[in-house]
């Protein structure tokens, strides 16, 4: 039986949910991931008022469309990422506040108990998103990093993120982390030591995205077979890299997307490396 089709509305916030919708269904989806930013779905509304509920269904519906999860990417990333001003464009200013890194990290905490309990309502089960990583800086270990500055960095993300998964568990709904570079977990290795923090509890798992491991050299099929029980939700995308050396390697040397001396950049489906 084919599986259902949805595209993620993240990249088209700027756009009115209902008009998203309407080109949703004309390009061919079955239904929408809804993102939790721009008008698509906002968590307060969600929790105080089940007419807003409705009207998202009412709308999705009114264009054919389905929906199985809605994700929360940027509020997540808040969770254990060390804040700086750019956190200040992802979050909406009821969360940012003033910008001290506490208070910060204390809404984002809160937003995403919110996002479960939201989750509930409007009747999915599964959010998809990020969880920030207090330890990305530190990938690439020079000055070298003391020898337990890794471990505190998964301690402080299972300290941080096991009482938003008992929200969670309490209502039923599974959070998939996208495994992508900023992240807790970026590669398998990552993973396996995100999962192992938690304790490997199943309220945590992962959405898949192979155009995030192909161009780093991880194992894309491998990372299936490691986690199969704990994939809850999959995104289609691809990534071209080239397959000889270029002026900017794996780091991308900062240079934008697109650009010619970059090693790797992402391509819509089929028109990249990824061997679906």
């Amino acid at each position: 039986m084919p599986r259902p089709i949805t595209l993620f509305t993240g990249q088209w916030a700027d756009l009115p949910f209902e008009t998203l919708c309407a080109k949703a269904k004309s390009f061919g989806y079955d239904g929408l991931e809804i993102a939790c930013w721009g008008d698509h779905f906002e968590v307060d509304k969600a929790l105080s008022d089940d007419a807003y509920n409705r009207d998202r269904w009412d709308i999705l519906g009114k264009h054919g469309l389905k929906c199985f999860a809605i994700s929360n990417h940027l509020m997540g990333q808040a969770v254990c990422d060390r804040i700086d001003m750019r956190h200040k464009s992802i979050l909406p200013a009821r969360i940012w506040g003033d910008g001290q890194e506490d208070g910060v990290r204390t809404r984002a905490v809160e937003e995403m108990k919110n996002t479960a309990h939201a989750a509930a309502k409007f009747g999915v089960k599964v959010v998809p998103g990020f969880t920030g990583s207090s330890i990305w800086p530190y990938l690439y270990s020079f000055p070298p990093n003391p020898p337990d500055l890794v471990e505190k960095g998964y301690d402080f993300f299972a300290e941080m993120w096991n009482p938003i998964l008992d929200v969670f568990d309490q209502v039923g709904v599974k959070f998939a982390l996208e495994a992508h570079p900023t992240e807790i977990a970026f590669d398998i290795a990552s993973a396996e030591a995100a999962v192992k923090a938690l304790k490997g509890r199943k309220a945590f798992g992962f959405n898949y995205d192979p155009s995030h491991f192909g161009y780093q050299g991880v194992d894309y099929v491998k990372f299936i077979r490691t986690f199969g029980d704990r994939i809850y939700h999959v995104h289609m995308k691809d990534v071209y890299w080239s397959p000889r050396p270029t002026e900017a390697g794996i780091f991308g040397g900062h240079l934008n997307f697109g650009d010619h001396r970059r090693f790797w950049y992402f391509r819509s489906l089929g028109r990249g490396s990824i061997n679906f």
